[in-house]
């Protein structure tokens, strides 16, 4: 009799508390991290619920750029070319090319009537 081994899914397995991936609980991180400068501001003007609040939104702004990918759409230019890459991905593309200074230079070719 033969062994076979069975291939099974192992894409949630890496998951921490069912919904955090690894790279969105490390993005969740740094943005409640981020809240956390807006929380400790503002409890020193006695607004502690408003800190907190503060801090959640910038805690899901950082779980959802880590989690969701831009949707596949062919209403919007932008969506046909990045159409199910990661918002991080992205995001980090624009800033290193916005860190080197980079330009993008179009040439239209006129066509004349006759």
């Amino acid at each position: 009799m033969n062994i076979y081994n069975i291939p099974r899914n192992m894409k949630g397995e890496s998951r921490i508390l069912m919904i955090f991936s690894v790279k969105a609980l490390i993005y969740t991180a740094v943005g409640a991290t981020i809240g956390l400068v807006f929380f400790l501001l503002l409890r020193s003007f006695n607004l502690t619920i408003l800190g907190i609040v503060i801090m959640g939104i910038f805690g899901v702004i950082g779980f959802l750029v880590g989690t969701l990918k831009i949707p596949d759409s062919n209403a919007l230019r932008l969506t046909q070319k990045l159409g199910g890459e990661n918002i991080d991905d992205v995001v980090r593309r624009f800033i290193k090319f916005k860190m080197k200074k980079s330009k993008i230079y179009l040439y239209c070719k006129e066509e004349t009537k006759k």
